[in-house]
């Protein structure tokens, strides 16, 4: 008779049995672990976040703002967002601490007003939610905040809460938007607790704007790193010091010299991340000419050290079926332009051909006049496309006419047979030296000028380099009537690309040694139920959801009674 079986037969086995599950309730409670079944380990923390948490020194405090009267799917991710930030709290071991709080309760409506004021000037964006109180009443708008503010030593850091991608309803974007709550409360608090900021430098001298056309470039690079312009034709490009250099858009040719000083930078560890035009082609020559005009090479004098590193931007123009709408004058009425928006093939829109956690999980890219980008041999340099067009692409060589109405008849829409074009590639590895076996004595003598270095012929140190075939990603539209649009918007659109998440994305990958930027790699397999479904067989499930566990708890409190009155029979 084993040591159940006895605890059955004592009279006092209903209290054995109480006390049994006491001490697992208590075992339970004090033991914190869960399996994710799901076949993309959506529930589990990626090791970075992990290294984050565990090496916190200070406390962290977040206060999560979705709270209240939610609809469902806003309630699915407060919840997803608690049990996501439990975790983090055990693994921050007492210095991380969360709330959620609604911000303004309690207050009389002019302090909440203000309250909502200042979180709004801080990047916490509202939301009109419609919820229904009770089941057969009417719909309400009430405002809510999808956001949250993580606090580290009286520095703040809102979180938005929200993601999704142009085109998705909803309940499609309320799941986007949970698989990526790890990543983006870890990149918050991974950049609150910095110990030392890394250094981005971005380079002038080659007629790189500096001007509102990069406004909210620099906006964003000095809210998260050490940041500051560097002549490339007098300045010391110094890896030790600068740990990326950003080339945007120059519109001036590059002495031998200068493309020196890049490359050793390079072979000494740097990391560059190019924003190339390669062809002269702009919206406002065309909107001034109102007729076609030839796009023609800049001639910055930078083919040959691109293709040195691996990459080749080519002197096309991309177009893409999948594109964003440019207003355009469609005729007349009266002495008054007639305007209607159209699709614009020449501003397609780019996404991830690959799982790369710089794109992966990204909206839409919006890009203007990209070109196309080869990768070419350069031994020891892995390649990988993190931004490309959509699968309706066609290419337009040089000399590339660009006109307003570029796809007029049918034959020109059977033109775009090409797919997944890229316009943004990675390259990583020791580079090899453009300026091996061909060093010159002036080149040498430059050299000693500015680095106390010797010359490398390749790579000491391993690098990254990420080319992208389009300076405008990374440009804001200056509007006469708005000022600076926020990167990736466009005028009269109220919708924001994922052009500033992209280039956020690639200077972290590029300076950010904890590697948090990997748990964006995590899928968002959608998992819905069918609507139709829900209509027709609401009653049967609930019966089974709710009276069948009733039951069977009876039936097997029946079977158990007759088992024991057959065993007890005299």
């Amino acid at each position: 008779m084993n040591l159940f079986e006895r605890i059955l037969r004592n009279k006092f086995w209903w209290l054995w049995l109480s006390l049994l599950f006491v001490v697992i309730i208590y075992i339970a409670s004090a033991t914190h672990f869960r399996i994710d079944l799901t076949k993309e380990k959506r529930f589990s923390l990626s090791p970075s976040t992990k290294k984050v948490l565990e090496g916190l020194e200070g406390q962290v405090q977040i206060d999560v703002y979705l709270t209240g009267d939610l609809s469902a799917g806003f309630k699915k991710l407060s919840v997803a967002s608690d049990e996501l930030l439990n975790e983090f709290k055990e693994y921050g071991k007492g210095n991380l601490q969360y709330h959620f709080v609604r911000p303004g309760e309690g207050l009389p409506d002019s302090l909440r007003y203000q309250v909502y004021d200042s979180l709004k000037k801080m990047g916490v964006k509202t939301f009109n939610n419609q919820v229904t109180a009770k089941e057969g009443e009417e719909k309400t708008e009430r405002l809510i905040f999808p956001a949250a503010m993580v606090t580290y030593q009286g520095r703040k850091m809102p979180v938005d809460l929200i993601s999704g991608k142009s085109g998705m309803d909803e309940e499609s974007s309320l799941n986007y938007s949970e698989a990526l709550l790890e990543f983006k409360f870890a990149d918050a608090i991974d950049k609150l607790t910095r110990k030392h900021l890394p250094i981005v430098a971005y380079a002038a001298g080659n007629g790189e704007p500096l001007n509102p056309t990069v406004r909210d470039l620099f906006d964003a690079m000095r809210n998260n790193y050490r940041f500051g312009v560097i002549d490339i034709k007098t300045g010391i490009l110094d890896p030790d010091t600068i740990n990326a250099l950003l080339i945007v858009k120059p519109s001036q040719p590059f002495t031998e010299t200068e493309k020196l000083k890049i490359d050793q930078y390079v072979m000494q560890g740097g990391k560059v991340i190019w924003f190339i035009d390669k062809l002269y082609a702009e919206m406002d020559s065309l909107l001034r000419a109102q007729t076609d005009f030839v796009a023609f090479d800049k001639n910055l004098n930078l083919d040959d050290i691109l293709f040195k590193y691996g990459a080749r931007i080519n002197g096309d123009l991309l177009q893409d079926l999948k594109c964003a709408k440019q207003p355009l004058v469609v005729g007349q009425m009266g002495n008054q332009p007639q305007i209607e928006r159209l699709p614009f093939p020449y501003y397609p829109l780019l996404s991830s051909p690959s799982n790369h956690p710089i794109s992966r999980n990204l909206d839409d890219v919006l890009s203007i006049f990209p070109s196309s980008i080869d990768t070419v041999k350069a031994p020891g340099i892995t390649k990988t496309v993190v931004l490309a067009s959509d699968t309706s692409s066609r290419t337009l060589s040089t000399p590339a006419i660009v006109s307003l109405q570029s796809v007029k008849t049918e034959e020109d829409f059977r033109n775009f047979t090409k797919s997944y074009v890229p316009v943004a590639v990675l390259l990583e590895g020791r580079f090899t030296s453009l300026f091996a076996n061909r060093l010159t004595t002036d080149l040498k003598d430059s050299l000693a000028k500015y680095s106390n270095r010797p010359f490398a012929s390749a790579g000491l140190k391993e690098s990254r380099q990420i080319v992208v075939s389009d300076g405008d990603i990374v440009t804001n539209i200056v509007s006469e009537s708005q000022g600076a649009l926020p990167m990736g918007m466009q005028q009269y659109e109220n919708y924001q690309f994922a052009n500033r998440e992209f280039l956020m994305n690639a200077v972290d990958f590029m300076v950010n040694p904890n590697g948090v930027l990997e748990a964006r790699n995590k899928d968002f397999t959608l998992r819905l139920l069918d609507k139709q479904k829900i209509l027709t067989q609401k009653s049967m499930w609930q019966l089974v959801n709710i009276a069948l566990p009733i039951l069977l708890v009876l039936l097997f409190g029946w079977l158990f009674q007759i088992k024991r009155k057959r065993e007890f029979a005299v």
